[in-house]
């Protein structure tokens, strides 16, 4: 399920009864370099992570909207190649090379992959309850990611914003790919540890899911 709401630049006071708990067991990350590390000059991309109550992931995206490039054609909800578009996204990755990826839009559109094996998609357009509001020049996003979702054994993580066209297309990263020749987002040895018990709760990384059992590694 999707939803996208647009509304105007107000003052917004948000109130949530978490858990001290929970709270601990949040993490928070910037977006503030390009594909190959150098700085941006605005406000850069925020990206947390906490555990659902659910047992999966609650992801949340927030920062700068800059309506470029246009949204979409198509109703909020997986959508291909949302890449092309302007995104935020996450990667979930383990020690045998298998990953999630987390595409999230500000128009309400998603775009969730299994990849097994570096760029090898094994399945994609995965349904998600997914959240999308803008206020003015700002957006932000909220997703529950079921845990069935992530590979076994996650151990590291990358997340990426983009928008601009054309000539102007700007590709940021949280760890970016020094001494690249281009922006490439599957550059696995560039992902930094993740550490998943502090954004699922009672997490065992020797659990495999049913998705993710035909596609198991010894």
């Amino acid at each position: 399920m999707a939803v996208f709401r647009r509304g105007l630049l107000l003052p917004v006071i948000f109130l949530t009864m978490l858990s001290p708990l929970a709270l601990s067991r949040k993490l928070n990350f910037a977006i503030k370099t390009t594909w190959n590390g150098q700085c941006i000059k605005h406000e850069p991309m925020k990206v947390s992570l906490s555990p659902a109550e659910d047992g999966g992931c609650i992801m949340k995206v927030s920062g700068p909207f800059f309506n470029s490039p246009a949204a979409p054609q198509g109703p909020p909800g997986p959508f291909d190649k949302l890449w092309d578009y302007e995104v935020v996204e996450a990667f979930f990755l383990n020690d045998k090379d298998q990953y999630l990826e987390v595409e999230l839009g500000p128009h309400g559109h998603h775009l969730l992959l299994m990849l097994n094996g570096q760029r090898n998609a094994v399945e994609t357009k995965l349904p998600l309850t997914y959240t999308a509001e803008i206020y003015g020049d700002q957006w932000e996003g909220k997703a529950s990611i079921p845990l069935s979702y992530f590979p076994p054994g996650v151990t590291k993580f990358n997340a990426y914003a983009i928008h601009g066209e054309g000539d102007n297309r700007i590709y940021e990263s949280l760890y970016p790919a020094k001494n690249t020749p281009a922006p490439d987002f599957h550059r696995l040895e560039f992902f930094e540890p993740l550490d998943m018990t502090k954004i699922v709760y009672n997490y065992n990384p020797d659990e495999i899911s049913e998705k993710w059992k035909p596609y198991e590694k010894s």
